[in-house]
């Protein structure tokens, strides 16, 4: 097996969620975190966790949806830990809401974080890890982007179609030394349910998050599967949700 202990771990929308279980989960199996996202005092105090606990951990504030930001993130990391052997593009927004409520706004906001914040990482990184002659990119995708989530999730599903297909492209075209994984979570009790303005739609949302969702602990396990498999092993997709989800 390939083991976790001193990979440098990048990791997008840290600060909660999946990216939080994450950061815990690898740092306690010996990996270097760099953690980012917006909310840095939030990061700080993962940090710190993450300190306490003997692990390392490194806190850098950053909108995935700020190029300049992204890049500023991968040279830190290289400057601090002198690589990176794998990125995981985790920041993501679910914004619900039916298509005639024309929330244009929120379609942008889903668009710029989900797929144009994956596009930046794919691009601040891969001169890199072509350089390094090894590099993964993990990207948290959704099991709406296996299947549309209508009504009301249209535009997130589409979003999450995306980076899926582009990170199934990339896979092939990268071969060889960099890996990718695309993970495609069900019902995760996590703070992306939050992200409607649509009164009824967030209601729904709330309600079977509430009856169904299993712990961000499940998906931090299936990263860390998928980074400890050998080099010439490409875990390329998991698919997990909670056994009572029919969707």
């Amino acid at each position: 097996m390939n083991s976790i202990s001193g990979k440098v771990v990048v990791i997008t929308g840290a600060s909660s969620g999946l990216g939080e279980a994450t950061a815990k989960h690898l740092a306690a199996k010996g990996a270097k975190v760099v953690v980012a996202a917006r909310r840095k005092a939030r990061l700080d105090d993962l940090v710190r966790e993450i300190v306490d606990a003997g692990g390392i951990a490194l806190a850098l504030q950053a909108d995935v949806t700020n190029r300049q930001d992204v890049e500023a993130i991968i040279a830190m990391a290289v400057r601090q830990f002198g690589k990176i052997d794998v990125l995981i593009n985790n920041a993501g927004l679910m914004s619900i809401a039916p298509l005639n409520a024309v929330k244009v706004d929120e379609w942008e906001r889903m668009i710029d974080i989900n797929v144009k914040g994956v596009l930046y990482g794919i691009a601040a990184t891969l001169p890199l890890f072509e350089k390094q002659q090894f590099g993964h990119y993990i990207t948290i995708s959704s099991i709406a982007g296996k299947k549309v989530f209508s009504p009301g999730g249209t535009v997130y599903s589409g979003t999450k179609f995306a980076v899926s297909a582009i990170t199934e492209g990339l896979r092939h075209e990268v071969g060889g030394k960099i890996r990718t994984t695309i993970i495609s979570p069900g019902l995760i009790d996590t703070e992306l349910k939050m992200g409607s303005s649509h009164a009824e739609s967030s209601k729904a949302v709330s309600e079977l998050y509430q009856s169904q969702a299993i712990s961000a602990d499940a998906i931090a396990r299936a990263i860390a599967y998928a980074i400890e498999q050998p080099l010439d092993v490409d875990v390329s997709e998991i698919v997990i949700r909670p056994t009572v989800q029919e969707f």
